[in-house]
């Protein structure tokens, strides 16, 4: 279920092209660039590959009674932290970030992109098991820079099945459990954050867990608490 091909813009964007030509895709299915020349994260940021690490996706075909479609970007996070988690065991500084990165420390080892079509989501993930892209005002880790030398088709395959089992049981009612997963994996509650919005506003507070349907819950200075669906959010470390 682990296709590999040589090079590509974007690994997401052929599984989305190939969706909208009418190709049927299974779930399960994962497409796998050696390097990928046009990837992308939120906000259009560009995000360069480099030889050695993960650029991969994904889709999940939606279903009647399936949870809202935007919890697979937690889920997805979910199953790219055990799959390193997994293979790194020791990585103790590791923590999911909402609503889409994995960190080490401060820093982001692997990002994820959810993109619609129709009753398709495509997920992309990107990990960087070898090398740490040069991304302008971020803070960026790689796995080797942290002491573990993690082999490319060996997280893929530890990916697709940690996503598999996930995907399983997202499908299958369990989304309440999958976010009390994810709670135990990310940041610790009261971590300072920002929120920039898209239209340039920032908010900042304290991390207070997901709502029901996976908002951010932010704790703010006023003592009331805000509902955030949307918005780039950072580590506040001057706080």
């Amino acid at each position: 279920m682990i296709e590999i091909i040589k090079e590509t813009g974007s690994t997401s964007t052929d599984l989305a092209a190939r969706t909208r030509d009418g190709e049927f895709v299974e779930e399960g299915h994962w497409l796998v660039a050696d390097h990928q020349i046009a990837g992308h994260g939120r906000q259009g940021r560009v995000w360069s590959d480099g030889e050695g690490n993960f650029m991969g996706s994904t889709l999940v075909r939606l279903r009647r009674d399936d949870p809202s479609a935007h919890t697979l970007s937690l889920v997805a996070g979910l199953a790219t932290y055990n799959a390193i988690a997994g293979l790194a065991p020791g990585l103790s500084s590791l923590a999911l970030k909402w609503p889409n990165d994995i960190l080490i420390g401060a820093a982001k080892v692997a990002g994820l992109l959810l993109e619609r079509v129709g009753d398709v989501v495509i997920v992309g993930i990107g990990v960087n098991l070898a090398h740490a892209p040069d991304v302008p005002g971020r803070a960026i880790a790689s796995l080797s820079a942290s002491g573990w030398s993690v082999d490319r088709d060996a997280f893929a395959t530890a990916l697709e099945a940690c996503w598999g089992q996930s995907l399983h049981d997202w499908h299958g009612g369990a989304w309440d459990r999958l976010r009390g997963e994810w709670l135990t994996r990310a940041h610790p509650f009261g971590t300072a954050l920002k929120v920039h919005g898209a239209d340039g506003s920032m908010i900042a507070g304290t991390f207070a867990g997901l709502d029901p349907d996976g908002a951010l819950q932010l704790q703010l200075s006023s003592g009331t608490r805000q509902t955030i669906h949307a918005g780039e959010v950072d580590l506040d470390q001057g706080r």
